[in-house]
């Protein structure tokens, strides 16, 4: 694989080539979505009228899964309900737009391979804009940018890495990440752990199956969203039913009589979809009748959510001379490190991504602790003069969402296996969302796609879609042979 460094030496490198392409994974970052106004505005009759008591479909959920599913079961002239334990639509994709007076996305950020990503190709419809992720992405080295011949010692630690774990993955054995790394990576073996492992699956890599990080897709190019990716999931659910503030308390998912209970009413239907996250689903905070398999317990429990989260600065002038969207790794001496996203979508606006382990220890500290690394981290890479420049501050603790509990999904060693089981139905039962996604997990794609399969498998329940035809093998036509 080839890699482009700019003339400039070893300022730029090409964000294809270090976060798509060298990588299987990249961070779908989540967070806390409580305090400043959000983009999403509650279903005006969820809260002014009773709930219908019937519908033929409930979707549990109005994250990017429960709202695919809800516009798949829409589309088919079914009657559909969407309940939402929280006061707005997107899951772990919120934009908030008024603590920084600029679009902030506190959860998902990035839409990868937009020219087939389901959730690019409906931007335009709601109009939202989106554009190309930048082309480029820089090491520091201290208070120094790293030279071109730095910046290839890294990508060859990345490259040997991530091959080192593709290679894991085909044995028969399912091992930890950490435990097939090249030894001899030297001064970047850090910095190429935390790349590999917080900053793109949210977990270190003790943490992480060799399995289920090869089976991943690779992600290819990427897009951002001017207003938001927030805004742009929200927009995508403004004309669906939806009852917002109104958590599901209890499932009965046997039998004829199906129903889905709130504090609100019962709701009789005739299929479910469940795109609640792994977290939520595997505390028992909504109670099934007959109680859920083992397995998909099992399931929900190995595909833990990692930890990811932004910790916000407003930074005025461009006082370290970025680009727009610009993404600075450091040459790390150990797991004490981070990532700065800087001009978020040219705006005055920068995040310090916390990940893995010290992300969430540094969230069960709190705010203040957060952004005490956060300011010790910059004035490291950028002196203590850059400290003068913040203004406000505002951390995500994503881990501390009652409705979400972390950011996306990971399979633990020898539980890739996990998803196929969340993807089966049980009966009128669907389950929904990133994690239910074998090659596209922690991506909004990924959760899409898996809220239309559950909806369409819940059509088929009712009888409002036939079951797809197996394609039988073409036969050759005999032919006379003339004489």
């Amino acid at each position: 694989m080839k890699f482009n460094v700019s003339k400039a030496g070893a300022r730029l490198l090409s964000r294809r080539a270090f976060l798509q392409n060298v990588v299987s994974t990249s961070a779908l970052a989540a967070a806390l979505n409580g305090g400043p106004s959000f983009i999403g505005m509650p279903w005006s009759g969820a809260q002014a009228a009773a709930l219908p008591r019937d519908a033929d479909v409930v979707v549990i959920g109005a994250g990017a899964a429960g709202i695919a599913a809800a516009q798949r079961i829409k589309a088919s002239g079914r009657k559909v309900l969407v309940l939402e334990a929280a006061r707005q639509a997107g899951g772990r994709c919120i934009t908030d737009t008024s603590t920084f007076g600029a679009p902030f996305d506190r959860g998902a950020r990035w839409l990868h391979g937009p020219d087939t990503n389901p959730v690019a190709r409906l931007s335009r419809g709601a109009g939202v804009e989106i554009y190309p992720a930048a082309s480029s992405q820089r090491v520091r080295i201290g208070r120094r940018q790293a030279r071109a011949s730095e910046v290839e010692e890294f990508l060859s630690a990345l490259v040997r890495a991530n091959r080192a774990i593709d290679e894991a993955a085909q044995g028969k054995a399912d091992v930890a990440a950490l435990s097939v790394m090249p030894k001899d990576l030297e001064s970047w073996g850090p910095s190429a752990a935390f790349v590999l492992g917080p900053l793109m699956c949210g977990k270190d890599l003790n943490d992480i199956s060799v399995m289920d990080y090869a089976r991943a897709l690779k992600r290819g190019s990427a897009a951002l969203s001017r207003q938001g990716l927030g805004t742009l999931i929200a927009r995508l659910a403004a004309d669906l039913p939806i009852a917002y503030e109104t958590p599901a308390t209890r499932i009965s998912w046997s039998g004829r009589a199906l129903s889905v209970e709130t504090k609100a009413g019962t709701i009789a239907c005739r299929a479910i979809v469940v795109t609640v996250s792994n977290a939520v689903l595997s505390t028992g905070k909504i109670a099934f009748a007959p109680e859920l398999p083992k397995r998909v317990l099992d399931s929900a429990s190995n595909l833990s959510l990692g930890s990811f989260d932004h910790v916000a600065l407003q930074i005025p002038g461009n006082p370290f001379d970025l680009e727009r969207d610009d993404m600075i790794i450091e040459k790390a001496d150990g797991a004490r490190t981070a990532a700065l996203a800087a001009r978020i979508g040219g705006s005055d606006l920068y995040a310090v991504e916390l990940a893995g382990s010290l992300g969430r220890d540094l969230s069960a500290q709190g705010e203040t602790a957060m952004e005490a690394f956060a300011r010790e981290w910059i004035g490291k890479l950028f002196g203590s003069d850059a400290l003068k420049s913040i203004g406000k501050v505002h951390a995500t603790r994503w881990n501390h969402d009652p409705l979400i509990g972390g950011a996306f999904s990971m399979a633990k060693v020898g539980a890739q296996g996990a998803r196929k089981i969340l993807m089966e139905p049980l009966g009128a039962l669907h389950f929904a969302g990133e994690a239910a996604h074998e090659t596209q997990w922690g991506t909004v794609g990924g959760a899409w796609e898996s809220g239309v399969r559950a909806a369409e498998g819940a059509l088929r329940r009712i009888g409002a879609l036939s079951e797809p035809q197996e394609k039988k093998p073409a036969t050759k036509k005999k032919t006379r042979r003339r004489e």
